[in-house]
């Protein structure tokens, strides 16, 4: 398909729902299993340390590790138990699906909150497609990078692009969709993800500046401002950010806090916490939505 980026993203088909159907976890099409590991798909353009626009295999890590860890998720406060992670977030995924009926879910937070890594944990536990809206963009751009985009055209004819891959998304079932970070700026990006769940992942910002600095700025558009050492530099613009959209977080569904999951399982730092920890706290918390309606 030929993208026509000056006059708007030609997006009719191409995201559709045959064709997110054919890839079972979204644009980051899955190819085999080794070892024990997922093999994705990935472009490299969303690595910040890329020189040209290739593609290569990267490993995700879907279950837990070997080791048990004590945590306190599933059973009350005064109660932790140790369980194991891959079995915890299969059994609650199961005893969730009668309540989605079909929902996409859509995650919502800061960036390096997690979304994309958490959303692919998600979508394996639930059997939903994972879809990654900023690689959706980008994709349809011809490759551009969000940064790219971002430095060509503006911030506002991304964001419009991004309403566009939202509304048509909306239109389809079993789908755990990453969002960008200042879709929830737009109230009409509300409506399109009100027709599903949301769930906000909800990470101190210290934590979020030191793991951007950590693989570096240059895939982040909106922190290539100001002045000061990296890490001053990033927490000063986190903050400026959730100053905007702090309120629009809070409109989502569910919350998912990350301070609260290491409280329960006994961590200093919420940068310990496992991808599947946060899946299943998710779970726990739209089941908790969905069952007292």
């Amino acid at each position: 398909m030929e993208a026509r980026v000056s006059s708007g993203l030609q997006l009719s088909n191409w995201v559709n729902p045959e064709k997110i159907a054919r890839k079972p976890t979204g644009s980051l099409q899955f190819f085999q299993m080794h070892g024990g590991k997922r093999l994705y798909h990935m472009p490299v353009s969303r690595c910040p340390r890329a020189k040209e626009r290739f593609h290569r295999f990267v490993t995700l890590k879907v279950s837990c590790s070997a080791e048990n860890r004590k945590a306190s998720v599933l059973e009350s406060e005064s109660s932790p138990a140790f369980f194991d992670e891959s079995d915890t977030i299969k059994n609650k995924a199961e005893e969730l699906e009668p309540y989605l009926d079909g929902r996409c879910i859509y995650l919502v937070g800061m960036m390096g909150s997690g979304k994309t890594t958490v959303g692919r944990v998600l979508s394996e536990a639930l059997g939903y497609s994972f879809v990654d809206c900023d690689v959706l963009i980008e994709e349809a751009a011809g490759g551009s990078t969000v940064a790219e985009i971002f430095k060509l055209h503006g911030e506002g004819f991304f964001r419009e692009n991004e309403t566009e891959v939202l509304k048509k998304l909306s239109l389809m079932h079993r789908l755990v969709i990453s969002t960008g970070g200042g879709a929830v700026v737009r109230p009409i990006n509300w409506r399109h993800m009100n027709k599903g769940i949301s769930v906000w992942l909800d990470v101190p910002l210290d934590a979020l500046a030191r793991r951007i600095v950590a693989v570096g700025t240059g895939s982040r558009p909106l922190l290539h401002h100001g002045d000061g050492d990296p890490y001053t530099k990033t927490m000063k613009r986190l903050c400026t950010l959730f100053e905007e959209r702090g309120e629009a977080y809070a409109n989502a569904d569910v919350r998912v806090s990350l301070e609260n999951i290491a409280a329960k399982l006994g961590y200093e730092d919420v940068t310990d916490i496992s991808p599947t920890a946060i899946a299943i706290e998710a779970l726990i918390q739209i089941e908790h939505l969905l069952t007292r309606k």
